[in-house]
């Protein structure tokens, strides 16, 4: 570490989300701007140069007094996460990796990997490994009226309520990926909402609606599952989805298309739709 601060830092900044500190420095001032595009979530201003952890962005490129080509390195801490010749390759190990490390270390929030919409002042949360579908299913829940919270990360509070975690909705399409901003979806919400439904639905295009309700201990460790910070605080994340599986019923079963299965879920949070116990 004591060789990385003796570089040439040219501009950094501290910020705060989730109640985690993070520094960030590099040496091109022009990079800071497009750095804190990359941010978390909720990332705001923090007063002071104190850090939980220090990110730098050592941007390299051609160096006509040498005819070299230098390498683009970030760091975290110590640790090196990227050594390429491609910056835009070495951002998006900066944008992923804070938003783990976040989800990881934040204090009082239990960071579930799932999507989250609002819906009449109750949340749906709908856990899921990365190209499981829950972002195709999120934004057909918020094209039938619901309201967008993540596509990423169900962020938990002690009394089993859920915080939006906005980052832009990745939607995955021939091969492909394209970031859709909250605001094209109407905007993002804004206030915790107590979650009312858990659905931990499996795509499959010959799939028929017919989940299962979970017990509440079945429904905890199928959250446990997809909960970020399981191992480096199981007491708290266990007591967390605990008070969330007991007033919320966690399913699961497969779903067919995500249009269908999105009227569906908010019918069955309605009331007007059961599932099989």
């Amino acid at each position: 570490m004591e060789k990385l601060d003796r570089l040439g830092w040219a501009d950094g900044l501290n910020v705060v989300a989730y109640g985690v500190r993070i520094g960030v420095r590099t040496n091109r001032p022009e990079v800071l701007e497009r750095v804190a595009a990359l941010l978390p979530p909720g990332s705001r201003p923090a007063a002071g140069p104190v850090s939980d952890r220090i990110v730098s962005v050592l941007v390299g490129g051609p160096d006509p007094g040498r005819n070299v080509r230098r390498f683009h390195l970030l760091y975290s801490d110590a640790l090196m996460l990227a050594r390429t010749h491609d910056l835009e390759e070495a951002l998006g190990r900066l944008a992923d990796h804070l938003q783990l490390y976040v989800a990881e270390a934040a204090p009082r929030r239990v960071f579930v990997h799932a999507g989250v919409v609002g819906w009449r002042g109750r949340a749906i949360v709908l856990p899921g490994v990365s190209y499981s579908g829950k972002s195709t299913l999120v934004a057909a829940l918020v094209a039938a009226g619901a309201t967008y919270y993540s596509d990423e990360y169900a962020v938990l509070d002690g009394r089993g309520r859920v915080h939006p975690f906005p980052r832009a909705l990745q939607s995955r399409a021939h091969g492909g990926t394209r970031s859709i901003d909250p605001e094209a979806l109407g905007g993002a919400g804004t206030d915790p909402l107590p979650v009312r439904l858990v659905a931990a639905l499996r795509y499959s295009p010959r799939a028929r609606w017919r989940p299962r309700r979970l017990t509440a201990g079945a429904g905890v460790l199928e959250m446990l599952a997809h909960a970020v910070p399981a191992r480096g605080r199981p007491r708290e994340v266990l007591a967390t989805l605990r008070r969330v599986a007991s007033v919320a019923p966690v399913i699961t079963g497969g779903r067919a298309e995500a249009a269908e299965a999105a009227q569906r879920l908010l019918a069955t949070l309605d009331g007007a739709e059961g599932v099989t116990r």
